[in-house]
């Protein structure tokens, strides 16, 4: 389809219809408590291929969202401009270099980690504060004092999504960001990252508890009307949609990058690997996949958080809890090398879901199968919510199936397998901030971007004439404890000759956050943020 006024979105929950993309960007989560998707999924233009091919990143990614954003929302010269500015902050002229990890074993590694903050979050989140500086802007224009449109963005974080989220929105006018972090659940340089921006419209909340319980929070303040109507609550991590949609790009030009290589011919077949927490940035994937790259599957890979890879092997069962375990688990989230996954529900899952629904109803219009979809998802999410989850139908199950594999690496495997590609691999295409040796020419993983090079590696036993293109999240030095367990007795390794120079001595510099007291619940985030908007703004 081409970019119209036609391309409206919906909340998976069936409370919210014809939505413009302003609409879903600024609300971020539906007030039904479900997720924006698009009506419809647009399909490529017909010569996308070689029209596209050789575009720049930033050019590619204009061409796809412009099938989403219509350009009586955003006028094409203003996309291209936010667009640009979003990418600018990228160290790496390719923004997402591809690289050649093992050319026997037709592996290659998507380095999506030299934006500002070293992690692929910032595809996303450079854009979405760019967004949201654009709509700020035309809606204040004019206005002055108490007239002006003042966006409270809030977010919770397992480490990554905090700090691309403040460096995207640092200093913008008119918008405060509060960040809420499970206290000694991330690595102390994400932590650092996020606690020394000292902006005046940056917060860092620190929640005791797990990634989820500070998700919960975020959910339930957007499903409150009261602080909804009073500060205009925006969304930051990937339950927003620009977040998925930025991420899309990647996929193509990936693509485009491994279409290049010599070893790659136009009847070959490729696969994605994606290290998966929220199932936002596979999400992506799919969707890409659903709009014609041709991604033959796409394999999640999980830590020992394991809620997709156990839908998968479990018969369509989605749970909390894996139906053998006996003994408790505490919270129910395990603490691992990878605490960026360290998460119990894939909040994400919900928009791939409601599509399966939708494309599996057989009922006999559109419409029909839209309002079966979205009631079942609130009947399924209803059950995870009260019973700690639910089932899905054989066709559900048989649908997801014939998109997506998945691999669970546990935390042994994820130190075991950065040593392995340490002493393996030495590519040769390697630009500059990539996370390689220059005394061994090993490469270095970091432990999220491990775990999808290990599922990479059991998909290709299986499948090994299938190229795999395994998406590297993070820039090691993030996790310099998980990185140093496997490396510290390597000969050659010295972590401090990968250490940005951007990291060095940033734990030491002036820091700020509030401790959230235990037992405050959402309604104490709540006066939280009332208190410190306040303040701000006097």
């Amino acid at each position: 389809m081409s970019p119209t006024l036609s391309q409206k979105y919906l909340s998976t929950r069936g409370g919210s219809y014809g939505l413009s993309f302003e609409d879903v960007v600024l609300k971020g989560l539906a007030s039904d408590g479900g997720l924006f998707i698009p009506e419809q999924i647009p399909t490529l233009p017909p010569n996308w291929e070689s029209e596209w091919r050789d575009l720049s990143f930033e050019d590619l990614a204009f061409h796809i969202m412009s099938l989403y954003v219509s350009p009586e929302e955003i006028p094409p010269e203003d996309l291209k401009d936010i667009i640009k500015r979003s990418y600018s902050t990228f160290r790496h002229s390719e923004r997402t270099p591809l690289v050649e990890l093992d050319g026997k074993q037709n592996l290659y590694l998507l380095e999506l980690f030299h934006g500002p903050t070293f992690a692929f979050k910032d595809v996303a989140l450079q854009f979405l504060g760019n967004l949201f500086e654009y709509f700020l802007v035309r809606m204040n224009k004019g206005k002055e004092g108490k007239d002006r449109h003042h966006l409270t963005v809030v977010g919770a974080t397992s480490g990554d999504t905090g700090s691309a989220a403040i460096y995207g929105l640092r200093g913008k006018k008119d918008a405060s960001v509060f960040i809420l972090f499970p206290k000694g659940r991330v690595s102390p340089i994400q932590q650092a990252q996020m606690t020394t921006v000292l902006d005046a419209n940056v917060h860092n909340l620190t929640v005791e508890g797990s990634f989820d319980d500070c998700q919960d929070i975020v959910k339930s303040l957007f499903a409150d009307p009261e602080l909804n109507s009073t500060h205009n609550l925006a969304a930051v991590n990937s339950i927003n949609w620009a977040r998925i949609l930025a991420q899309m790009t990647y996929y193509f030009y990936s693509y485009f990058s491994l279409t290049k290589s010599p070893n790659f011919s136009k009847d070959s077949k490729m696969r994605f690997v994606v290290p998966s927490g929220n199932f936002g940035d596979i999400l992506a994937g799919w969707y890409a996949k659903r709009m014609g790259l041709p991604a033959e599957r796409l394999v999640i890979a999980t830590n020992e958080n394991d809620i997709l890879d156990r839908f998968f092997r479990s018969g369509g069962h989605y749970t909390k809890k894996p139906l053998n375990q006996t003994e408790p688990q505490g919270d129910g989230v395990r603490e691992t090398h990878s605490p960026a996954m360290d998460i119990l529900v894939s909040s994400n899952f919900e928009r791939l879901l409601w599509s399966l629904a939708y494309e599996t109803a057989g009922l006999k219009s559109a419409e029909e199968n839209r309002k079966h979809a979205c009631e079942s998802v609130s009947n399924w999410l209803n059950q995870l919510k009260s019973q700690g989850g639910f089932s899905v139908p054989s066709a559900v199950l048989e649908g997801a199936k014939a998109d997506f594999e998945s691999e669970r690496v546990s935390n042994d495997q994820t130190i075991s397998n950065i040593r392995s590609i340490y002493t393996s691999c030495f590519p040769s295409n390697i630009g500059p901030g990539s996370a390689k040796s220059s005394k061994t020419g090993g490469y270095i993983l970091d432990p999220h971007s491990a775990i999808g090079v290990a599922a990479s590696l059991r998909s290709i036993q299986r499948n090994p004439s299938i190229a795999h293109i395994s998406l590297s999240t993070a820039h090691p030095a993030k996790f310099a404890e998980a990185v140093d367990l496997a490396l510290r007795n390597e000969n050659g390794y010295d972590f401090n000759e990968v250490l940005p120079q951007e990291f060095i001595g940033l734990e030491q510099r002036e820091s700020r956050m509030t401790s959230v007291p235990a037992g405050a619940g959402w309604q104490g985030v709540r006066e939280l943020v009332k208190e410190e908007i306040d303040k701000e703004q006097l």
